[in-house]
C-alpha cells in the first residue's frame, strides 16, 4: 500500500447466516478498522483489517470501480445488532456487511440508533465510491462540531473516525483528506473498554434539532437504490471465475493459446516473456514472443492473467457498461450480433440492466454456435 488512507474508522465485519426465519446478520466481535485509500491507478481501495493487524495486511482489499459499489445502511438487521452498513455492487450479487463499533450517540445508548454522525460517515464513503470529490477533512470536522451537548466525557473529539489529524502542526499534503500515520495504524487511545468496542454501552446525546434530518436522510437512502443491484441477471465475473477459466487452459493446444495471447497488449506480452525467461532478448513484435515461448510458458502467462485482479476488474467494468446502456456499441466493437442491435423494440433506447447482460450472453452463445457450425461445414 503506497497511499495514505483517505478515511479510517472503527467497524467490524458481519456474517450472513441462514436461519428458519430468514437471513440474519451476525456481527463478529473482532475489533477492526474500515478504511479507504487510493493508489497510482486512482481507483479506490475498500479495506478492512483487525486492529492488531498491520495497515499493509488487510483481510479485505477490494478495488472499486467508480459508481459500481454503494455503501448504505442495512435495513434487515436487528436493532440490537447495532448500526450495520452494507457494501453492494451493481455488477454483482456479492455484498459485505459492517457494523459500526463506535459508541451509540443515543442518550440511552440504544445500539440501533442512527445518529446524523453515523449517516454522514456512510455518506462520505458512498460518495467516494461513486468517484465524487469529497473534502473529507471538512466533512469530518463539520459533523465533529455538530455533536450533542453531553460532550463532557474524556473522549477526544473524534474517537473513532480518522479522516483528519488533530495536530495542527501536522501536514497531510493537500486537500484530499488523506490521514496521517496516526490515523492509519493503532488508535491513539486505550482500547480496553467493551462499551467502545461493542457500540452498545455508554451514550452521548445526539443533537435534538437534527432528529428529523437524520430520519429523512435514512429514508432517502432506503428508497434511492437501484433495484437492479438487488436481483441482477448475472455478471461476467460470476460466469468467468478462475475455477471455471483455469481448467479450460489445460485443454488448449499451442494454436488456441496463441489466439488468446494475441488479445493481450504488446507491452504486457513482452513483459510476460521477460518474466518467463529473463535472459531472452527483447522481441520486437508479439509474434516474436509467441515464437520464443513453449506451450507451458504460454499457459503460465494466461494463468497469471486470469488470476489477476485486473482481469476480474475488467469483467466488472464491462458488466457495468453493458447494464448502463453500452450494449449496442460494445457488441458492435466486439463483432457480436445481438438481438435488435442491443436496443429496445421501440424508441431506439438501449437495453439496460439484467436484460442487456442476458442479450449480450445470448449473442455470444449464438456467435460461437454459428462459428462452430461454419468450421464444420468447411471441414466437410
Amino acid at each position: 500500500m503506497s497511499g495514505a488512507p483517505i478515511i479510517t474508522f472503527k467497524a467490524g465485519i458481519c456474517d450472513l447466516e441462514t436461519t428458519p426465519s430468514g437471513i440474519t446478520a451476525r456481527p463478529q466481535q473482532t475489533p477492526g478498522y474500515l478504511y479507504l485509500y487510493s493508489e497510482d491507478d486512482e481507483l479506490i481501495h475498500f479495506c478492512w483489517r483487525p486492529r492488531n493487524a498491520p495497515l499493509s495486511e488487510p483481510e479485505l482489499d477490494l478495488v472499486m470501480v467508480p459508481s459500481d459499489g454503494t455503501f448504505t445502511p442495512y435495513r434487515k438487521g436487528k436493532p440490537e445488532d447495532g448500526r450495520i452498513y452494507v457494501l453492494k455492487f451493481s455488477s454483482s450479487s456479492q455484498r459485505y456487511l459492517f457494523w459500526l463499533q463506535s459508541k451509540s450517540q443515543h442518550e440511552s445508548g440504544d445500539p440501533g440508533y442512527w445518529s446524523e454522525r453515523d449517516l454522514k460517515l456512510g455518506w462520505i464513503v458512498n460518495q467516494l465510491l461513486q468517484g465524487e470529490e469529497v473534502d473529507v477533512e471538512s466533512e469530518v470536522a463539520n459533523f465533529s462540531r455538530g455533536r450533542g451537548p453531553s460532550n463532557g466525557d474524556d473522549d477526544e473529539t473524534m474517537e473513532d473516525v480518522e479522516g483528519v489529524d488533530h495536530d495542527p502542526n501536522h501536514n497531510h499534503g493537500g486537500n484530499s483528506g488523506g490521514a496521517g500515520p496516526d490515523a492509519t495504524g493503532g488508535d491513539v487511545r486505550e482500547e480496553g473498554q467493551e462499551s467502545r468496542e461493542g457500540g452498545a454501552d455508554g451514550g452521548r446525546a445526539a443533537p435534538a434539532e437534527s432528529s428529523a434530518m437524520v430520519q429523512d436522510f435514512l429514508r432517502s437512502l432506503g428508497g434511492g437504490q437501484s433495484q437492479q443491484a438487488e436481483q441482477p441477471f448475472t455478471t461476467l465475473q460470476d460466469l468467468l471465475p478462475p475455477s471455471t477459466t483455469l481448467p479450460y487452459l489445460d485443454s488448449l493446444d499451442a494454436e488456441g493459446a496463441d489466439n488468446l495471447l494475441r488479445f493481450l497488449p504488446q507491452e504486457l506480452l513482452i513483459l510476460a516473456l521477460q518474466m518467463e525467461d529473463p535472459s531472452a532478448a527483447r522481441p520486437q513484435t508479439p509474434q516474436d514472443v509467441l515464437t520464443v515461448l513453449n506451450i507451458q510458458q504460454k499457459k503460465n502467462i494466461l494463468r497469471r492473467v486470469l488470476r489477476s485482479p485486473q482481469f476480474t476488474q475488467s469483467l466488472a467494468s464491462l458488466t457495468v457498461a453493458i447494464r448502463d446502456g453500452g450494449l449496442p456499441s460494445i457488441s458492435e466493437a466486439l463483432k457480436i450480433p445481438v438481438e435488435n442491435g442491443g436496443f429496445l423494440r421501440r424508441g431506439g433506447v438501449p437495453l439496460g440492466g439484467g436484460d442487456a447482460v442476458k442479450a449480450f450472453l445470448e449473442g455470444v452463445r449464438n456467435h460461437v454456435k454459428d462459428s462452430t457450425q461454419g468450421n464444420r461445414m468447411e471441414t466437410d
